[in-house]
């Protein structure tokens, strides 16, 4: 009976971690999306200082 529910735990948990795309592509993807919003913030660096 408490196989059964570690066997079953066990199986739910392993579900649980298949990701649709490597560990690392996370990360990259990560990097560069916040790369681009420093890009985003940079380009308007000096619009306060024209008016």
């Amino acid at each position: 009976m408490i196989s059964a529910v570690v066997l079953a735990a066990e199986e739910g948990a392993e579900a649980a971690s298949h990701l649709p795309i490597p560990p690392l592509a996370f990360g990259l993807l990560a990097f560069g999306g916040l790369v681009a919003l420093l890009l985003v913030t940079y380009a308007f660096r000096s619009v306060g200082t024209r008016h």
